[in-house]
């Protein structure tokens, strides 16, 4: 699936927007690592960027083309250098800040008082059956 000019423009229009130049950025392709045997360890479709001004580093190996990676790794360090500058999180930030949400235990006080909640829930219920005479 190869980058549409349009997308392609917008990343760049972004990144001139938070003044990240090409020159600023240190580009490496490496050898891939992981599933996709024997093709991903042997062709260097690992692209490694380096933003010099903050020290941000990316490294993209999620498609097979090397072009795709290129772009991406662009998308991913415009990503966390805007969430650098303006303080916002980005959506895998969120994502996983949602799932601590989740995981997090729940006080023995929050426990009590939801606990006292069903049962005057339960309560309720009971008081609407119908009486066996």
């Amino acid at each position: 699936m190869p980058i549409t000019k349009e997308k392609k423009l917008a990343l760049e229009k972004r990144m001139e927007e938070l003044e990240i130049y090409e020159t600023d950025l240190v580009e490496k392709f490496v050898l891939g690592s992981g599933s996709g045997g024997q093709k991903i360890n042997k062709t260097s479709s690992c692209v490694y960027l380096k933003h010099l001004p903050t020290g941000i580093e990316v490294k993209c190996q999620q498609d097979r083309s090397r072009e795709m990676n290129r772009y991406l790794a662009r998308k991913e360090l415009t990503e966390k250098i805007a969430s650098k500058i303006h303080g916002e999180k980005t959506k895998k930030e969120r994502e996983m800040q949602k799932i601590r949400q989740q995981k997090k235990r729940r006080s023995r006080r929050l426990k009590e008082k939801i606990l006292e909640e069903k049962k005057k829930h339960s309560e309720i219920k009971t008081l609407r059956q119908k009486i066996d005479e």
